[in-house]
């Protein structure tokens, strides 16, 4: 499957519905990420508001975890791997 931005973004709800089950917080995480680019297997997510979980429920600390989870979703939807970045 040649996957590309506009595929990502059309089956989005795929990805988060599939992450909702296996991971709440993850899926609270990237419920308002802004898919700003697909380039070369790497998707770059963009938030407005980067910092919301970042004092008080250490979000810095859980990142990867979180990150590992939308990848996994990602695959299982689009049968591929693919990198996270994050603007913030």
């Amino acid at each position: 499957m040649d996957t590309d931005l506009a595929s990502l973004r059309s089956r989005w709800n795929d990805v988060l519905d599939l992450l909702e089950s296996g991971d709440r917080i993850a899926w609270l995480v990237f419920f308002d990420a802004r898919l700003a680019s697909f380039e070369n297997n790497t998707l770059t997510l963009d938030f407005s508001d980067a910092r919301k979980f970042a004092s008080s429920h250490e979000y810095q600390a859980v990142r990867p975890k979180h990150k590992e989870s939308l990848a996994a979703a990602i695959k299982e939807v689009f049968s591929i791997d693919i990198a996270i970045e994050e603007l913030v």
